[in-house]
């Protein structure tokens, strides 16, 4: 399985996208021509389906085989940013809107506020509250609306190489304290070896925030309020400054072909990422297979149990959608009916709470982790994560200039409290010559 679920990882700016959300904001929604026939969810009909995670044709072809008189068109327009730009596109021309579009979880804001998604509150979606876990939940709302159905989710733990960390007696760390003094021993030890890789990632960076208790982004409406100041931010930034201060950090980028080749070797001993990542590990780094181990995420304090998501995406239905009924039947199937059971079988982490208690999935054990049930510390991290995160309605062009600002305390004399704080600075003046009301 390829990472059809990651999320934020090269995210390049989408120029002008923003420039029509508040004014769709204000005309209440998109108009225009969709590929999708008119009519109820009971008497079939035409969707087409945006989507890159590979998931979707399949169980699209499911439920078109129990609903012969509906036909499904899944397209794969992009992946993150190049969908988000067409559809954008789509929005903005009024016509070639898909009636359903995968949408990660951070981009999911811009849309919603934008009107280009329809609020699935009537269509069902009020009723499904504790479906879901709580951090795929929150994020496809959107002040008193829902928006889309989580497809997937990524809580965070720890995933690391056994071998490396039994080769040179080093405890696998429990804090964030542990693990610097781990990433001191392990490059000690063996120069070459690091405790992780980073170059600066937008979204790593505000998955560690969340996890810290940060809250740097406040949106009501149009208002925002951006401050990396807060104590979540600065803990973050404190305690990263020290891996980058010291050269403890691979200077490789995430994704590269010296990226997987450090995960197989066993230069890069540990990754802190979303539990969609066992099937990147299997798929990409077969060399170590029997070697890794999953681990709950480092904390903060000892003894506690908090996490964040870092990653995912849910399937949104269009305001342009002509059946909505229809649309909203074929996401529910996808998300909470039987096409789950297809997303785990091809090594999707599920975000239903159903399948993440269920005795099956917990019990499944993986050759690839030495028969370890790591299902038991992802889904455990998904009850532990941190309530009350919010992302900017246009975080997609607030990660596209990351690397400009606090990505650049990872190649200059930059730190990353200085880096956070021109990000700020900048995504503050973008979002008020968008429009909106942001300090």
């Amino acid at each position: 399985m390829t990472h059809p679920t990651r999320t934020l990882w090269r995210t390049a700016a989408a120029a002008g996208a923003l420039a029509l959300t508040l004014a769709a904001c204000s005309s209440g929604g998109s108009s225009g021509d969709s590929t999708g026939d008119s009519g109820s969810g009971g008497e079939g009909g035409t969707l087409t389906v945006w989507a890159w995670d590979n998931t979707v044709e399949p169980i699209a072809e499911q439920y078109m085989a129990e609903n012969p008189d509906v036909t499904i068109d899944v397209v794969n327009a992009g992946t993150g940013n190049d969908q988000y730009t067409a559809l954008q596109n789509a929005v903005a021309a009024g016509s070639g809107i898909p009636d359903i579009a995968q949408i990660e979880y951070y981009a999911l804001p811009q849309f919603a506020l934008g009107g280009a998604l329809a609020d699935l509150s009537d269509l069902g979606a009020a009723d499904l509250d504790g479906t879901f876990s709580p951090g795929p939940w929150n994020a496809v709302q959107s002040g008193d609306g829902i928006y889309g159905l989580p497809a997937d989710s990524g809580p965070m733990a720890l995933f690391y190489n056994t071998t490396v960390f039994e080769k040179y007696g080093i405890e696998i760390p429990t804090t964030w304290e542990e693990y610097v003094a781990a990433a001191q021993a392990l490059h000690a030890a063996d120069p070459n070896v690091y405790i992780a890789n980073d170059t600066g990632d937008a979204g790593f960076t505000t998955s560690m925030i969340w996890q810290a208790g940060g809250q740097p982004y406040t949106v009501d409406g149009t208002d925002v309020t951006v401050d990396f100041t807060d104590e979540g931010s600065q803990k973050f930034a404190d305690l990263w400054q020290q891996l980058i201060d010291q050269d403890l950090l691979a200077p490789i980028s995430s994704w590269s072909d010296e990226w997987y080749q450090g995960l197989g070797n066993g230069t890069i001993a540990t990754l802190t990422i979303g539990a969609w990542m066992p099937g990147n590990l299997e798929s990409g780094v077969e060399q170590a297979a029997g070697q890794w181990r999953v681990a709950p995420m480092p904390q903060w304090e000892a003894g506690e149990s908090a996490t964040a998501e870092n990653g995912g995406s849910g399937l949104s239905v269009t305001e342009a959608a002509p059946d909505k009924e229809l649309a909203y039947d074929f996401l529910h199937y996808a998300t909470v009916g039987d096409g789950v059971a297809i997303r785990i079988e091809r090594g999707g982490f599920p975000a239903t709470t159903a399948d993440l208690e269920s005795e099956e999935f917990l019990n499944k054990e993986f050759d690839y982790f030495g028969g370890q049930k790591i299902n038991e510390v992802l889904s455990q991290s998904a009850a532990d994560v941190v309530e009350g995160w919010q992302y900017l309605p246009y975080q997609v062009y607030a990660n596209s200039i990351f690397n400009d600002t606090v990505g650049q305390a990872y190649v200059s004399g930059t730190t990353l409290t200085e880096g956070l704080a021109d990000w700020q600075e900048k995504t503050i003046s973008y979002g008020n010559e968008q429009g909106f009301t942001v300090d």
